[in-house]
């Protein structure tokens, strides 16, 4: 699914209409995947790398390794997540879908109909320092 950032969803009210860009809900659902206990990182491995270069300069990417549909009451979301081992792959990604589903509806005040969770990687801590400590 691709993020696609001119959709809007609008919300009529009595006084006018509300509209919540992709990029808002991609980023509401980012957070929330994000502060599940047991994923490390949020997208595939490029995404990581310039999330990482992104950082280093200040400027975090919350919507990296997401990507939403959003209609006008209704969202499908799509996450992608690096889990930490030994953590249990399938309990993360059922928190990780209840924890989106959950922000979309109470922040973003919308309908997650669908929230696929994808795990690309599985953090092992301590790998990272060994092969710097190999390159150096």
């Amino acid at each position: 699914m691709a993020q696609n950032l001119s959709t809007t969803a609008p919300a009529r009210t009595d006084g006018g209409k509300t509209v919540i860009v992709d990029a808002v809900v991609a980023k509401v659902a980012g957070i929330a995947a994000a502060e599940v206990p047991g994923v490390h990182a949020l997208g595939g491995g490029a995404a990581r790398v310039i999330g990482n270069i992104r950082q280093a300069v200040g400027a975090k990417d919350y919507a990296q390794g997401v990507s939403v549909e959003v209609g006008e009451t209704e969202v499908a979301a799509d996450i992608a997540v690096q889990v930490e081992y030994p953590e249990r792959i399938q309990k993360v990604a059922a928190n990780v879908r209840s924890a989106v589903e959950k922000a979309i509806t109470e922040i973003v005040g919308m309908k997650a109909v669908e929230v696929n969770v994808t795990v690309v990687d599985v953090f092992i801590p301590g790998d990272d320092e060994d092969e710097e400590a190999r390159v150096h």
